[in-house]
C-alpha cells in the first residue's frame, strides 16, 4: 500500500515506524494522510490515541479469525497509544446486518451478558490488560432514549444508507429490510461520537459502518476518526472465512494439542497469509523464512513454527514444545503422555466386553453403532492394532484403544 505523505508536517522515523506498524497486513487505511497528521500530533503533544475495536457478544467463544484485529490493537498499544475494547452489549441487541441477506436475529440479554462476560478474558490473552480501556456501549445507547435516538437519525439519510452493499441488493431482490436495521450503523457510528476515537478497526464487512463513525463525528463536531480495515482470515478450508458455523476456526481456548495439530492442518499456501495476519515476527523474518522454503527447505519446517508461535502465545513455550512432541508421537503411531485411563467391569459372569460397546464406556463413540461404523473405516486400533473384526472382544486385561488420531483411552477390564 503507498503512503501519502502529507507536506504540511515533518516525517520523523517515529511516525514512519507508526505508520509501517499501523499498515502491516493491513486492507485499508482512511485517510491515510489524515492518520499521519494525528501521529504527529500524538509525538509532539504526548498525548496517546484513542484507537477503538467493537466487538458484539454474539458467541461466547473467540476464534484467530478475531485476533487478527487484536493483533494489530497490541501492536499499536505497543506504540503507546490507548485501546478501548468495546463490547457492544446494546447493538448486540439490534443484531449486525452487515455481509448478511436476511434479518441477522437478535440475542436476548441473557444471552449477551453470558458471552460478554468471556469477550475480554480471552481477548486479554492478546491485548495488554493495564493499557486498555474496556466499555460498553449501553452506557450511552441506553441513555439516548427516544428523543436521542430521533436526533441521531436525523444525521444520516436514507440514501446514503443504501448504498450500503448488503441493503442495496436485498432491497433489489424483494428480501425485506427491518427499520430497526438501519439503526445498527447508526449506533455502532454514534460509538464513535461517545468514545471521541482518533481510529477504529474492524474487518473489510464493516467498513461501512465504521465510516458512519467518521460521518456522525464530523455532524458533531469532532475531528472524524481514520478507520483501518483488516482481511478477513480465511479458515482451515483455505476457502471460507474462518467460522464457528463453518467448523473451519481454531478457538483461542482450545487446548494445546488441539491448536497446534489444527494450524499444521492448513495447506502451505494458506501458511504465508496466516504468517501475516497472525505472526509477531517481523515481516524481514517472514520473507527471509519464504526464501528458504522457496529454495528447498522443507515448508513444513515454517509450519511447525508458526504452530509454535500461536500455541505458546495462548498457553506458554512448554505447552508448545509439549504439543509438537506429542503431534511427533501421534503421527508415529505413538501414545500421549496423558491419556484419560478407566477401569470398567467385565460382562456378567466375567465375560469379555465387545469392542463396540468398549468404545462407547470409554467416551470415544456416542453409541455401540457408531462404534461398529468406526471400525468400518479403519479408525480404531487396540494397543496400535487395527480393528477389522467388529465381533472382536476383549478379556482381563489393560488396553490403549485408539479412535483417529486424537483419541485415546487406557482401559482396565476386570
Amino acid at each position: 500500500m503507498n503512503q501519502a505523505l502529507p507536506t504540511s508536517i515533518v516525517i520523523t522515523d517515529r511516525i514512519r515506524e507508526a505508520m509501517a506498524v499501523t499498515l502491516r497486513g493491513c486492507e485499508e487505511l482512511i485517510p491515510q494522510e489524515d492518520w499521519f497528521k494525528k501521529l504527529a500530533r500524538s509525538e509532539a503533544t504526548g498525548a496517546p490515541l484513542r484507537i477503538k475495536l467493537g466487538l458484539d457478544p454474539t458467541a461466547p467463544d473467540i476464534h484467530l479469525g478475531h485476533t487478527v484485529v487484536l493483533n494489530k490493537l497490541r501492536q499499536l498499544q505497543d506504540l503507546g497509544h490507548t485501546v478501548i475494547f468495546l463490547i457492544g452489549d446494546f447493538t448486540t441487541l439490534i443484531g449486525d446486518p452487515s455481509g448478511r441477506n436476511s434479518t441477522r436475529p437478535p440475542l436476548t440479554r441473557e444471552q449477551i451478558d453470558a458471552n460478554a462476560q468471556t469477550y475480554y478474558r480471552q481477548a486479554s490473552m492478546v491485548l495488554d490488560p493495564a493499557r486498555t480501556e474496556i466499555r460498553y456501549n449501553s452506557e450511552w445507547g441506553d441513555a439516548l432514549g427516544s428523543r436521542g435516538m430521533i436526533q441521531l437519525a436525523s444525521r444520516y439519510t436514507v440514501a446514503r444508507m443504501m448504498e450500503r452493499n448488503d441493503f442495496h441488493d436485498r432491497f433489489k431482490s424483494g428480501a425485506s429490510i427491518s427499520v430497526h436495521e438501519f439503526l445498527y450503523p447508526l449506533m455502532q457510528g454514534y460509538d464513535s461520537v461517545a468514545l471521541k476515537s482518533d481510529l477504529e478497526l474492524g474487518g473489510t464487512d464493516q467498513k461501512f459502518n465504521l465510516l458512519v463513525g467518521r460521518h456522525l463525528q464530523a455532524e458533531y463536531g469532532q475531528e472524524p476518526q481514520c478507520i483501518l480495515t483488516m482481511p478477513l482470515l480465511e479458515g482451515l478450508d483455505g476457502i471460507e472465512k474462518m467460522s464457528k458455523s463453518k467448523n473451519n476456526y481454531i478457538g483461542i481456548s482450545e487446548d494445546a494439542n488441539t491448536m497446534f495439530a489444527k494450524v499444521l492442518s492448513i495447506s502451505d499456501v494458506l501458511m504465508w497469509r496466516w504468517y501475516t495476519l497472525l505472526s509477531f515476527q517481523s515481516e524481514a523474518a517472514i520473507a527471509a523464512l519464504k526464501a528458504e522454503v522457496d529454495a528447498g527447505r522443507n515448508p513444513k519446517d515454517a509450519k511447525v513454527a508458526l504452530a509454535k508461535e500461536i500455541t505458546a502465545r495462548f498457553h506458554s513455550a512448554a505447552a508448545a514444545d509439549a504439543a509438537e512432541q506429542d503431534f511427533i508421537n501421534r503421527s508415529k503411531g505413538g501414545v500421549p503422555d496423558e491419556i484419560a485411563e478407566l477401569t470398567l467391569p467385565l460382562g456378567e459372569g466375567g465375560a469379555a466386553v465387545g469392542i463396540a460397546v468398549l468404545l462407547k464406556l470409554a467416551g470415544l463413540a456416542a453409541s455401540s453403532g457408531e462404534g461398529n461404523r468406526l471400525i468400518d473405516g479403519g479408525g480404531v486400533r487396540v494397543d496400535s492394532g487395527v480393528v477389522s473384526d467388529k465381533a472382536l472382544k476383549l478379556s482381563a486385561g489393560t488396553y490403549v484403544l485408539q479412535v483417529g488420531k486424537r483419541k485415546f483411552a487406557r482401559v482396565t477390564l476386570g
